[in-house]
Order: structure tokens, then C-alpha cells, then sequence
């Protein structure tokens, strides 16, 4: 008796130690399976998120819409190229991100851009800010002052080149690692740091440069 349990306990114990490995374990198998629920199941877990990052890359709902669905099928479809290796959520999160990326680029391609270079404030050699700025930290929790400044950060964000946007939007906000940006859009890892660097300081200008509108327009 104890002899043919043996195997079911191991078989358990190997289940519970995928599980703790990647929380989508049995979701994977489902979708590798082709369960008539699978899909339905990654929309369940993951729609949400999937089109929430979409949007904050593309900045459309429309994009979003269609990148959330092409990610979602292209999981489905290539649930066999999952190998385990990160877990499932992170392989998901690049596959749309790759799309909202390649969805960006063709957009902007056709749209007018200044150069980056003219949207970036001063770096010394070693690629630093060097320009003074004012400290204007204190003053965002004014709360009159909480909601128009996500405007502008929203507003600042979608004003980043493609490829700078991209990067900080996984980094910043969804929290993937340099090593996944790197694979996901196929560059160097030295590359991903200097786009996310670049951004914040794009950013931290155009809000540094809000504070002081707003501190000026306070004290006329």
C-alpha cells in the first residue's frame, strides 16, 4: 500500500514545487493542453494587466485594444516556445510589450518628432545632469496639485521618443528587470540603463519646469 502511494507522493511534491516556482503552472498546462477554458483562463488572470501596459506604451486605447489581443493569442499560439526559464507572467509582459513597442514605432515613424536631443536637458561627460534645478519635492503633496500633476507626467511620458518610452514604461512602472528589457527589445543591456536614465530626467524637467510655472503663477 504504502508502495503505490509512493509515486503519487512523489508526483505531488513535484506539482507543489512548480507551483511555488511559477503561480501559472497549471494555467501553462492548460494552454499547452488546448483545454477548451485555456484561453479564457489567460484573459481572466492576465487581461487586464496585459492591456493596462499596452496603453501606458502606446497611449492609445485603440493600440492597446489590439496589442492586448494580438499578446494574448501569440500565448496561445506559442505556449510550446515557454520554456520555464522566468515565469510565465514575465514571458507574457514581453511578448506585449515587443508589440506595443513595434505597435509605437510604426505610428510615431509617421508623425513629426523633434530630435531627442533638443528634449533632454544638459549631461556632463560622464552623463550626468549638471544643471541646477529647483527643489520643488516639498510641494507635491499640495493636494490641489495632485491630480494636474499626473497630467503632466502622463502628458511627459507620452512625449517620449518611442524606444525612451518604451524602456521606462517596463522598467518604472511594470518593474521588469534590465535583463528582461534587453531581450524584449533586443539591446544592450548598457543601452536599456541610458534610455531609462534619460527618461527620468526628461521627466523630472518637464515637472520641474511645471513646479516653477506654477510657483511663479502662486506668488503673482
Amino acid at each position: 500500500m504504502d508502495e503505490m502511494k509512493q509515486p503519487l507522493s512523489g508526483t505531488r511534491e513535484r506539482l507543489m514545487m512548480t507551483a511555488r516556482i511559477d503561480p501559472d503552472a497549471e494555467l501553462v498546462q492548460s494552454l499547452r493542453d488546448a483545454e477548451p477554458r485555456a484561453a479564457d483562463q489567460l484573459v481572466d488572470a492576465y487581461g487586464e494587466r496585459i492591456y493596462r501596459l499596452a496603453v501606458q506604451i502606446t497611449g492609445l486605447r485603440e493600440d492597446a485594444e489590439e496589442v492586448a489581443q494580438d499578446a494574448l493569442w501569440t500565448a496561445v499560439r506559442k505556449i510550446d516556445m515557454f520554456k520555464g526559464d522566468a515565469a510565465f507572467g514575465s514571458w507574457l509582459y514581453r511578448i506585449t510589450a515587443n508589440a506595443a513597442y513595434q505597435k509605437l514605432r510604426a505610428r510615431k515613424g509617421r508623425q513629426h518628432e523633434l530630435p531627442w536631443e533638443q528634449l533632454l536637458p544638459a549631461l556632463d561627460e560622464a552623463g550626468r545632469h549638471f544643471e541646477p534645478m529647483d527643489d520643488w519635492s516639498p510641494r507635491v503633496d499640495e493636494h490641489a496639485l495632485q491630480g494636474e500633476l499626473r497630467e503632466v507626467l502622463t502628458t511627459a511620458i507620452e512625449g517620449l521618443p518611442p524606444d525612451y518610452r518604451t524602456a521606462f514604461v517596463m522598467h518604472d512602472m511594470e518593474g521588469l528587470s534590465n535583463p528582461e528589457i534587453t531581450e524584449t527589445l533586443g539591446i544592450s543591456l548598457p543601452a536599456v540603463k541610458s534610455r531609462v536614465h534619460r527618461s527620468r530626467l526628461f521627466l523630472r524637467q518637464h515637472l520641474a519646469d511645471y513646479m516653477t510655472r506654477a510657483s511663479e503663477q502662486s506668488r503673482s
